[in-house]
């Protein structure tokens, strides 16, 4: 079904014992197949607050249900497999292996997952295809614009065939053209696959695109608008 719940979370680092509170006790519900930007200033928690939801990092107090599964309570390799197998990620630095080509970027993740070498291969492909950039498979991400390698990024993110997509400040370093293109792209994906999408975001024209859009500041929830 694709229900991400989030209930009473909380993250506090302890910055030479002074406690700083990241994340103060959100409670907040995403369904199968939103396209939903968490917006705040810097510093407001909400990149610690995506991170936790994908299992990069860990609650200090509260707990995340994925479709009732409790991730904070998985074991350490159980939980590098539910987010190889259920959560997409897309990085403003991008994340590339600068010494892979595009297609074995995309592929990577496939192998993770025990894909056999064709088959990852004929995905990889495809998906470049896709994100509009098939002719640039044997590329490497040094060879590539920075639109490029953001939906190389995209394609990668999309190879696990992912229930949620995690895009922390995608558009950062794009131009208005890329970006638009990126977050239409992304818009596709969201309506033909019903990928649910999360972007951290202080773009306003993420913000545009985005049908809901979640407030954060100090680490709470400031405001939750769902637009039609």
């Amino acid at each position: 079904m694709g229900v991400i719940k989030i209930s009473n979370l909380h993250k506090i680092y302890d910055e030479s014992k002074i406690p700083v509170k990241a994340v103060n006790g959100i409670d907040l519900t995403i369904k199968q197949g939103e396209f939903t930007a968490i917006v705040g200033p810097s510093g407001s928690g909400k990149t610690t607050f995506l991170n936790m939801v994908g299992g990069l990092d860990v609650p200090s107090k509260g707990k995340i249900e994925i479709d009732g599964i409790n991730i904070g309570n998985l074991p350490p390799r159980q939980l590098i497999d539910y987010r190889l197998n259920n959560i997409g990620f897309v990085f403003q630095a991008y994340n590339l292996i600068p010494v892979l080509t595009a297609q074995e970027n995309v592929a990577f993740i496939m192998q993770l997952q025990g894909k056999g070498k064709n088959e990852r291969n004929k995905i990889a492909r495809e998906l470049l295809e896709t994100v509009g950039i098939g002719d640039k498979i044997d590329r490497r991400p040094g060879d590539l614009s920075g639109g490029q390698q953001q939906r190389v990024s995209v394609a990668r993110a999309l190879a696990s065939k992912p229930k949620f997509i995690l895009a922390d400040e995608p558009t950062a370093n794009l131009d208005s053209k890329s970006t638009n293109e990126l977050l239409d792209l992304m818009l596709k994906m969201n309506k033909e696959l019903d990928t649910t999408f999360i972007f951290s975001t202080h773009d306003q024209r993420v913000m545009d695109k985005a049908r809901r859009i979640i407030t954060i500041d100090d680490g709470i929830i400031t405001s939750d608008v769902q637009k039609n």
